[in-house]
């Protein structure tokens, strides 16, 4: 299955916390879209790594994506190496996509900024004809996708672009929700972490008003890009 975009995450929820508004827009769209999960999020104060595998498939069907996969690295201790950089390529490879996206390149968890840098290089390599992949015994061919770009997560990075998802942001939190051990439940028994606050749950919402009100719209999510970004006429920035 070819896909039109990709979107990586160190951890399930990352991609819903960084650019689910983004995802349900393309898919209204019309666009092909799947999420790679790196790791099971298995050392997460809160929950399982079971109860995060049922969660993401319960978010992945509110976004409407076709596939998503984890590829089961070790949460907080994969390594941007030939060895993981392997894995995501084949993944690359299986679903072509024109545009990935993947985590922020610089965050308070150290996977998400380790998470950025792998997908990234696999990007690259995965280009290259000489280096060989596959999947069931069958050999893949080279592919590199078109564009990557990475969302923002928990600093405030400033974006080099950003998206409307105004008419969205109801069904973004909705995904996010999906994860029921992770966010906040103020009938929760378990340790409170930074993203298990009220504060932070209606963070999401905040942020992408902020956002949204440097671009004249109600709600956005930001992106930083690798490379310039090329336009046909200055129309095109409207």
């Amino acid at each position: 299955m070819k896909l039109d975009i990709l979107a990586f995450g160190a951890h399930p929820d990352d991609v819903e916390l960084g650019c689910a508004g983004t995802i349900l827009k393309e898919v209204s769209l019309g666009k092909k879209v799947g999420i790679v999960d790196l790791t099971r999020g298995e050392l997460g104060t809160r929950g399982t790594a079971e109860t995060r595998d049922e969660e993401a498939k319960a978010a992945a069907k509110i976004l409407g994506v076709l596939v998503r996969e984890n590829l089961g690295l070790r949460d907080g201790f994969f390594m941007n190496d030939e060895k993981h950089q392997l894995e995501v390529i084949k993944m690359i490879r299986k679903y072509k996509p024109e545009i990935v996206l993947c985590n922020a390149i610089d965050d308070r968890h150290i996977d998400h900024g380790k998470g950025s840098k792998l997908v990234s290089d696999a990007c690259f390599l995965s280009g290259l004809i000489k280096i060989e992949t596959s999947i069931d015994g069958e050999k893949q061919e080279a592919w590199r996708p078109k564009l990557v770009y990475h969302y923002i997560q928990w600093k405030n990075i400033t974006p080099d672009f950003v998206v409307d998802i105004t008419g969205f942001e109801k069904k973004k939190v909705e995904a996010i929700s999906a994860y029921k051990t992770q966010f906040y439940d103020p009938n929760s028994k378990e340790p409170a972490t930074p993203i298990t606050s009220k504060n932070f749950f209606e963070s999401l919402n905040y942020r992408a008003q902020d956002l949204g009100r440097l671009v004249g719209k109600d709600f956005a999510e930001g992106f930083t890009v690798e490379r310039c970004l090329a336009v046909n006429s200055l129309e095109d920035l409207m």
